[in-house]
């Protein structure tokens, strides 16, 4: 079915939608990394023809709570609660030694993964004020520029873009990209090693509360099929397979890995805000009906 989809494109090539998709299984809201309220970010899915919809915020369900308190789900859409948690590794070949994994369809009222969360987001605060407190030692502070910038609840989840975000109103860089470049990647003067769960441990929290484990934008998977073993063997149950920026033979080889290892094909825009609209971001997505259905007939709904 996904080759009925796309129009033919060369190895390397990106992928061209042939339609507008309905499906997305990755997006952000101001709740955590992104930039738009989750009222908002569910308004211009439906806009640009979405009909599944995963908010997969990193490390909180603030804002799935959010739209669901509000009622603010519009008429056609549906909203699966997501999570994105961000597990760490003892394997230096990964980049900054950590994988994502998303977690599809999980019950936004478990305690269990609450708790998890939670824990999760403590140890955010403290990388992130660990790294504030380092670009102040090297002569870039970004105090007066944080408090400028949208405020934060409990629940949300503290990041470097936010800190990007503070170091382009400031001047010192002009773009997130940039930011991560020169200062908050790995190596780098602002940099503080993450800590918190494991990959196991995040499948584990995430089927726990009911939801699909599923490995977010690894497009080295076929290089790393050791590692979809073992994360295979542990409950992973999805690989995102049709990522927003994954080329033609990207997209080819991950599929045939999901294939191989019988993971359920996942795909979403990783939409944060930063550069593009929803609707520009969501003009490159092509993510198969398919999708949808087997997610659907995985999580149980």
């Amino acid at each position: 079915m996904a080759a009925a989809r796309r129009r033919h494109v060369a190895a390397g090539d990106p992928v061209v939608p042939a339609a507008p998709s309905t499906i997305d299984l990755h997006t952000h809201t101001a709740r955590s990394d992104g930039l738009l309220e989750p009222g908002e970010l569910v308004a211009a899915a439906a806009t640009a023809g979405v009909r599944l919809l995963a908010i997969t915020d990193h490390d909180t369900l603030a804002g799935v709570r959010e739209v669901l308190a509000a009622h603010a789900i519009p008429p056609g859409l549906e909203l699966l609660p997501g999570i994105e948690l961000n597990a760490v590794t003892d394997r230096p070949d990964l980049r900054e030694s950590e994988v994502h994994v998303l977690g599809l369809g999980v019950d936004p009222d478990d305690e269990g993964l609450e708790a998890t969360l939670a824990l999760q987001r403590t140890r955010r605060r403290v990388r992130f004020e660990q790294m504030v407190r380092r670009l102040a030692d090297i002569g870039r502070p970004v105090d007066d520029a944080l408090e400028a910038l949208p405020v934060t609840g409990e629940d949300d989840a503290l990041g470097r873009p936010r800190v990007a975000r503070a170091m382009i109103a400031k001047g010192y860089v002009s773009s997130v990209e940039e930011a991560f470049s020169l200062y908050l990647s790995r190596g780098r003067p602002g940099y503080v090693p993450r800590e918190g769960l494991g990959p196991v441990e995040a499948i584990r929290a995430i089927r726990a509360a009911g939801g699909l484990a599923s490995l977010a934008h690894f497009g080295e998977a076929p290089e790393r099929l050791d590692l979809i073993r073992e994360l295979k063997a542990a409950g992973l149950g999805g690989l995102e397979v049709y990522y927003r920026t994954f080329d033609a033979e990207t997209v080819a080889a991950v599929a045939a890995v999901a294939a191989e290892a019988r993971l359920q094909p996942t795909g979403g825009s990783d939409y944060h805000g930063d550069t593009e609209t929803y609707a520009e971001a969501h003009a490159a997505l092509d993510v198969p009906e398919a999708v949808g259905v087997g997610v659907r007939a995985v999580v149980g709904r």
